[in-house]
């Protein structure tokens, strides 16, 4: 089982996973890759580039000792962190750059489900921190998979994108769609070590599947907010879909996705077509 303990074990798996894909080249030391047996930056090399002493940084490699807010950003500098990462870095150091607000337990209102069900030309479904499908409408349901058939419990965007069948073949790139769930996930486990749901779920793929294994050991971490993906869907052909994601200030623990195209376009036509043979099918 994942748990608060294991935020030290992951950050030096982090940093020596960042390290390695460094070249020295790249931060003004001499490359001499005939005297190197690793790929990447040494420890000494990083400790001196961070402005701390190589015994500090081998502790925190090892999950010895906690690093203060300026020794993280010194960490991120050297090692080209990008936004996202320095925030994760920061998340699993338990010193999140931004205040995390309190999870909150709030039901879906009645509202959120009428506001989805009058989207009736757009594909779009509310999900949690844990990626769990809250609430859906009826085109969500006809492009990816009917989600009232699939057991609550199971009913977990990320599990389905492993799990389910319909789900491996739906989408174009599906490796490209699955190692970014991954490392959408990873960045949520760094936000919320804590709950015991999200951690079992990490804890459930990771044994089931040896891609998620593969992948959650890399460290990657990704922007979940906008992004486009091509479906093959088996009735309305192909579909290239930009899709958005949209936090509430009164559920922040909650995202609304949405999944569009441009006026005209083939796939607004074909989602056009795809909702009135969805209405004729449940008639």
């Amino acid at each position: 089982m994942v748990s608060r303990s294991d935020s030290a074990g992951s950050l030096g798996s982090f940093l020596r996973a960042r390290r390695a894909e460094l070249d020295p080249g790249e931060v003004g030391l001499p490359a001499l890759a005939s005297r190197r047996r690793v790929p990447g930056l040494r420890r000494e090399e990083v400790a001196q580039l961070a402005a701390i002493s190589h015994d500090y940084y081998a502790r925190l490699e090892q999950g010895r000792v906690a690093p203060s807010p300026a020794v993280l950003n010194a960490l991120c500098d050297v090692l080209r962190l990008d936004s996202e990462q320095r925030s994760y870095l920061h998340e699993l150091a338990g010193r999140p750059v931004l205040e995390r607000r309190a999870p909150t337990s709030d039901p879906i209102r009645s509202r959120v489900q009428r506001l989805l069900d009058a989207m009736t030309g757009v594909p779009a479904f509310l999900f949690d921190r844990r990626f769990d499908i809250l609430a859906w409408n009826a085109l969500a349901a006809a492009v990816y998979v009917d989600f009232s058939a699939i057991p609550p419990g199971q009913r977990n965007y990320v599990h389905l994108v492993f799990t389910h069948p319909d789900f491996r073949t739906l989408y174009a790139d599906w490796d490209a769609v699955a190692r970014d769930c991954v490392a959408t996930l990873r960045r949520s486990a760094a936000q919320n070590p804590d709950d015991p749901r999200l951690l079992a779920l990490v804890d459930d793929l990771r044994t089931r599947d040896d891609s998620f294994r593969t992948w959650w050991g890399v460290h990657e971490v990704v922007d979940f907010s906008r992004g486009t993906t091509i479906l093959r869907h088996p009735v309305a052909g192909e579909l290239t879909l930009d899709w958005d994601t949209f936090a509430s200030d009164a559920d922040p623990d909650q995202r609304l996705m949405t999944m569009t195209a441009p006026p005209h376009s083939p796939t607004h036509q074909a989602l056009q077509f795809l909702s009135s043979w969805n209405d004729s099918t449940v008639q």
